[in-house]
């Protein structure tokens, strides 16, 4: 169980094979990464976020050092014991990061698949929600912060009421 908050990209096939080599009886292994959208490529996603507009430059992403691993640390174990999953594995990048950057990588070791998705998309919802680290997207028009959104709020509202 590991919270890894850095400047520097990681290697999904590393962090992967790190996982695997932790937990030899697993029978599954579940991971996301999350990029940087690119909006000049992709000036749809634009009008589908209200916080975003397609002329981004780069994120800049900033945390609060120490309360941000804590809250992920806390995350994590909740999720292995509600899941019942032998591990997991969070790396969020902060810093300046262009479009197509890979941003987190949360990963999750388990018996079963079934339980390693739902732990992995409960640490996901909850790094969305309650983890200290902030966006800021720059671009021609200015920088600005970036809000939580109501679609983020509602996934971590859902494992709240849910008795999975």
């Amino acid at each position: 169980m590991s919270v890894i908050i850095q400047n520097q990209d990681f290697d999904v096939g590393l962090e992967y094979q790190r996982l695997c080599d932790a937990n030899p009886k697993a029978g599954a292994v579940v991971f996301f990464v999350g990029l940087v959208r690119d909006f000049y490529s992709e000036p749809e996603q634009a009008s589908e976020d209200s916080d975003s507009s397609p002329n981004i430059d780069y994120l800049e992403l900033e945390h609060y050092a120490g309360m941000t691993e804590s809250l992920c640390q806390e995350t994590i174990t909740q999720a292995i014991a509600r899941f019942g999953v032998a591990d997991a594995r969070v790396i969020h990048r902060v810093g300046k990061l262009s479009a197509r950057a890979q941003i987190v990588f949360v990963a999750v070791a388990g018996q079963h698949r079934s339980e390693a998705f739902q732990a992995a998309e409960f640490i996901m919802d909850y790094l969305k929600s309650t983890a200290t680290i902030w966006k800021k997207e720059v671009g021609s028009n200015g920088a600005h912060w970036l809000g939580m959104k109501d679609k983020d709020a509602q996934a971590a509202k859902r494992w709240k009421s849910s008795e999975r």
